[in-house]
């Protein structure tokens, strides 16, 4: 009997199937602990249901939104492909993350830990370090600033509602760990490494149970056909995309020509020139050139 090939973790779809599938969210906790060195005693996921086979659909529903301790909000999304943009998602992520929690009369003082957590097949950051994590600090001190306050240890997070995370998958392919740590043992499952998922499995019984929905979710026909359908919606979208960008940059061309025959014929005006020598040396009818005197 043939063994069905696993679907690629790294793909988001796949990825939210598995990590935000309902009962697993041990399996979500035990990931988020590893990444963000935390306990994490309750866990519920805000967003788990999935989306219908368009790309306007898809767009900021496969993130996966979950709420920790009654005292945190994390927003977390696999990014397959670079397009440039990551800076901006992350600022907008952040953004609805700390707007969305309170409301008009709200107390600020109910507001949130917001953590927003990007696992990329990319690398972003000119960093030594496969999982970049950036919080809000302190600059250096301007020495003209300077006010001796008698602080032996000055405080260096600037606000502490605030955390970024953002794990690239190759650094951490190039590292080539074991599978001590149980952040290891995660993102090889992520990356999908043979000799590594089955030593990662060994290690951590959560691990185990996430590649068993994996290997479930791969066994059945409607859920790869729905992940097929997917793969072909989005490369559609990405042809669509291409030949959208072509034809602007080819109308941006003519438009370009266009006007540099616009200027040549106002300086033809200018000189006197008639308007059959100018309509024969720029292209442009009797009446456009009549609009520019």
């Amino acid at each position: 009997m043939t063994k069905t090939e696993k679907l690629p973790l790294v793909i988001d779809y796949v990825f939210k199937r598995v990590f935000a599938y309902e009962g697993n969210e041990d399996v979500l906790a035990d990931f988020l602990e590893s990444i963000l060195n935390i306990e994490i005693k309750k866990l519920k996921v805000k967003n788990p249901e999935m989306m219908k086979n368009s790309r306007e659909e898809k767009l900021g529903v496969l993130d996966i939104k979950v709420e920790t301790n009654d005292n945190m909000i994390i927003d977390l999304e696999m990014q397959i492909e670079d397009e440039e943009n990551i800076e901006e998602r992350e600022a907008t992520y952040m953004g609805k993350l700390l707007s969305e929690q309170l409301e008009v009369g709200d107390e600020y003082k109910k507001l949130k830990k917001s953590v927003v957590i990007f696992i990329t097949n990319f690398n972003k950051y000119e960093t030594n370090t496969y999982h970049n994590i950036a919080k809000m600090r302190f600059e250096k001190i301007n020495q003209d600033e300077y006010v001796d306050m008698g602080y032996k240890e000055e405080e260096q997070i600037g606000n502490k509602y605030i955390e970024f995370h953002v794990i690239e998958l190759p650094k951490f392919i190039k590292k080539n760990p074991g599978v001590e740590k149980r952040l290891e043992q995660w993102l090889w499952l992520i990356v999908g490494r043979k000799e590594k998922v089955e030593m990662a499995v060994k290690e951590n019984k959560k691990v185990k149970k996430a590649d068993k929905v994996l290997e479930r979710i791969s066994k059945d026909p409607k859920e790869r056909e729905r992940y097929e359908a997917i793969l072909k919606a989005e490369f559609n979208q990405r042809i669509s995309n291409q030949k959208f960008e072509e034809r602007g940059e080819a109308r941006g061309k003519v438009l370009g020509e266009r006007n540099k025959q616009i200027e040549i014929a106002k300086k033809m005006l200018n000189k006197n020139k008639p308007i059959e020598e100018i309509m024969e040396f720029t292209g442009l009818t009797e009446e456009e050139i009549n609009k520019l005197k």
